[in-house]
């Protein structure tokens, strides 16, 4: 029996193994964003909820500060190449063991597991560095305001009402002017501030 002849029956398993990687392959590349490589909103929720169920886990939600002005300023494409670097930044100081994603816009939320407690602190740090120029423009470079809740200080609220906190403490630090993280306030919860920020996706 010749090779040929033997690898004939094998063939159809091999054609549906190669159709198994290629979808895999597709699929994954839609659950990323094309431009940050950061995972989309559906399947950033859908890895955030797994770490939610951790009681050390902190959310985070991050907003570009100035964001329209690089634009105007500087141009789409740098805006592009400064939304790229928050993106690996905030990848690289959310890890190990977090997930990053991209909302929308200037906007990007995490999950981290604070394991040793030290997550108040990290997020000064992450602060300082995502206000780093770009590393090609030192001209192109601005603030990041940063919200973050840790679940455990709520019990029972899922990720929808946990980033709403973080989204609160995110616009305060946005209006007071000071870079830093602000962590989000105990007691009962605001709701949605977003229909109160005019311009808000990069005019603050």
């Amino acid at each position: 029996m010749s090779t040929l002849a033997a690898l004939l029956p094998a063939l159809p398993a091999l054609g549906w193994a190669v159709h198994a990687r290629w979808l895999h392959a597709r699929l994954t590349t839609a659950r990323r964003d094309p431009l940050t490589g950061l995972w989309t909103r559906d399947a950033f929720t859908r890895r955030a909820r797994r770490l939610l169920r951790d009681p050390r886990a902190v959310v985070v939600l991050a907003d570009v500060d100035h964001f329209k002005q690089i634009n105007d300023t500087h141009g789409h494409a740098v805006g592009d190449v400064l939304l790229a670097t928050v993106a690996a930044r905030l990848a690289h100081g959310t890890t190990p063991g977090g997930v990053v994603g991209r909302l929308g816009g200037d906007e990007f939320a995490a999950v981290v597991i604070d394991r040793d407690g030290t997550m108040a602190d990290r997020l000064h740090t992450l602060a300082r560095v995502l206000a780093r120029p770009l590393d090609n423009d030192p001209d192109v470079h601005t603030t990041v305001s940063l919200g973050w809740v840790r679940a455990a200080d709520h019990p029972g609220e899922d990720l929808s009402a946990l980033l709403r906190r973080a989204d609160e403490a995110m616009y305060v630090a946005k209006r007071s002017g000071r870079s830093g993280p602000r962590r989000a306030r105990l007691g009962r919860l605001l709701g949605s501030v977003a229909g109160r920020r005019p311009g808000r996706r990069g005019a603050a």
